[in-house]
């Protein structure tokens, strides 16, 4: 693919990710939440140059800060994600404020490896940053799914599980299911 169509892939999954967390949905923990995070490796993967064969070290180690961003921007994604049992036992989950925090520091990085890159003359490829968002969206639903396996469920459960965000007034309705 074309870094131009790889760009738009990369600019329309954020949006849509983005836009859905921020709502309350439930979390079902029995689907392929990994489906979306491992399609995006492999079309990463699958482009050749997700290395500078000119600057391989260096491009190297940008990935490879790529990667640890993507991790470390995922698990802070994940933790400060609320997560809550209704008295259905249905776990329930919802961005917040913390959340969109950590998706600005975490784009804001990313630029600055991609400015560090420019100056340091490292031709880096939209692969590179895709590979980066799959790693994010990986340890995020990862975390998650741990995370809704360990509440208590059903009827039994005591109110709102306490969890990052277990202060915030309980949602009354249930949007976009």
């Amino acid at each position: 693919m074309s870094g131009l169509v790889n760009a738009l892939l990369i600019v329309a999954v954020i949006v849509v990710v983005i836009v859905r967390q921020f709502r309350a949905r439930p979390i079902n923990t029995g689907r392929r939440w990994w489906l979306l995070p491992v399609v995006l490796a492999v079309v990463a993967l699958r482009e050749p140059g997700i290395l500078d064969a000119h600057h391989r070290a260096e491009s190297a180690l940008l990935l490879g800060m790529e990667l640890l961003v993507g991790l470390v921007m995922g698990a802070a994604w994940a933790w400060t994600t609320r997560v809550w049992t209704e008295p259905d036992g249905v776990v329930w989950t919802k961005s917040t404020k913390a959340s969109a925090v950590v998706w600005f520091v975490g784009i804001a990085v990313r630029v600055g490896l991609v400015g560090l890159g420019a100056l340091a003359g490292v031709h880096q490829d939209s692969s590179a940053l895709m590979l980066g968002l799959a790693v994010t969206l990986l340890v995020r639903a990862g975390i998650l799914v741990w995370r809704a396996q360990s509440l208590p469920s059903g009827p039994s459960a005591d109110g709102p599980a306490r969890a990052y965000g277990g202060g915030m007034a309980r949602v009354t309705r249930k949007e976009g299911v």
